[in-house]
């Protein structure tokens, strides 16, 4: 595990156990309480906090594997384990707002349970929404920092927390001048609460197990990136994901035909660089450098290949003779075609470039005659 990422999982675990000590004394409290008073929306909140605990737990674990380096199993890294978590995550709270949701139609049926309100009611409820806002702000503040969507869910879980208590208090104060059933009523607000961002979450990371692209808005900004390098004629076929938080791109960048190969490349470098430095969730970028626009050719590739240097030097050979290994051959393949340079010092007639068996592949041919000082 890389420094980064070994800080990375110290951080969310840090944060993560902080929460999970408030959530273990906050449900014990509500649950006490809510026994005593018989409230049935304080009950369900505290019981919704101690089983925060277990997604605690899972945001813990996520963190420790999710920043694994990665190996010959996951050249790509672990970070799906991050989304992975987070789809566990959004399906137990799911399944705590239908057990909610189910409880408090009872009750609304069935309002017999005679209820005792007291001002420790009152005063635990208080002291939810106030803890559960500052875990919230402090979780929130390390996950921007640290640009991890999961302990982001967990702020905002903190933070659904926080509202489902005044939903709570709202239904105890209900209680107090004799309407029962807004208790129930509390309650159901609860279970909506933690339902919308069950779902919330559940949407995200499906989204990313199924590789949901950037918004178009994002790729058009990174295109305008790319094209401010100088050399680049074009960006096209480009293509994104995500992973926890972080973004895999590959694109096509079209360059000048006529460059060697490394100075392409070393545009293709140069606008990977710009990229990152803009997009700093941008973490992995594969580059494919084009002589021309094939912008509309399928991902698959071409559907016919043209003959690659040896059996173009044999073709040449037969028809020019030893021309073809006295000077440097340079091809180009273009416009669906094989253009051939023929770098040479000494004369060549148009006849001995004259091609007997003219083969299909054969486009443009040049002679360039090299100057001093020239390689």
């Amino acid at each position: 595990m890389s420094v980064e990422s070994k800080t990375n999982a110290q951080v969310m675990t840090r944060v993560t156990v902080i929460g999970a000590v408030v959530d273990g004394l906050l449900g014990l409290l509500k649950i006490g309480v809510g026994f005593v008073s018989q409230s049935h929306a304080l009950v369900a909140d505290g019981v919704h906090s101690l089983s925060d605990l277990g997604t605690d737990v899972l945001v813990i674990l996520a963190a420790k594997w999710s920043n694994e380096e990665p190996d010959a199993n996951h050249p790509y890294g672990h970070d799906r384990i991050e989304t992975l978590a987070t789809l566990i995550l959004g399906s137990v709270l799911l399944a705590v707002a239908g057990g909610i949701f189910y409880d408090s139609l009872q009750r609304f049926f069935d309002p017999s349970v005679a209820i005792e309100l007291g001002i420790a009611a009152f005063a635990i409820t208080v002291a939810s929404i106030v803890s559960k806002e500052a875990i919230y702000r402090y979780t929130r503040h390390y996950a921007q920092l640290l640009n991890s969507k999961l302990l982001m869910a967990n702020a905002w879980h903190s933070r659904t927390d926080a509202l489902s208590s005044i939903a709570v208090l709202v239904g105890l104060i209900g209680v107090s001048f004799d309407l029962i059933w807004l208790d129930a009523l509390a309650a159901l607000i609860v279970a909506v609460f933690i339902a919308k961002i069950a779902l919330t979450l559940l949407w995200d990371a499906m989204q990313e197990l199924i590789d949901t692209a950037l918004p178009e808005d994002q790729v058009t900004a990174i295109r305008a990136v790319a094209l401010d390098v100088p050399g680049l004629r074009d960006v096209h076929h480009i293509r994104t994901r995500t992973m926890a938080g972080k973004t895999l791109m590959d694109l096509h960048l079209q360059v000048d035909p006529r460059v060697s190969v490394s100075e392409g490349h070393e545009i293709g470098c140069w606008v990977a660089a710009s990229i990152r430095a803009q997009f700093q969730e941008i973490t992995d970028i594969t580059f494919h450098i084009d002589p021309e626009d094939d912008a509309e050719m399928d991902q698959e590739g071409p559907t016919s290949l043209r003959p690659l240097r040896r059996e173009v030097l044999e073709c040449l050979r037969a028809d020019w003779g030893p021309l073809v290994d006295d000077a440097q051959i340079r091809l180009h393949y273009l416009r669906g075609a094989v253009d051939v340079e023929v770098v040479t010092s000494q004369p060549v007639t148009a006849d001995v470039l004259k091609s007997k068996s003219r083969a299909v592949w054969l486009g443009r041919v040049t002679v360039l005659h090299p100057t001093v000082g020239d390689n």
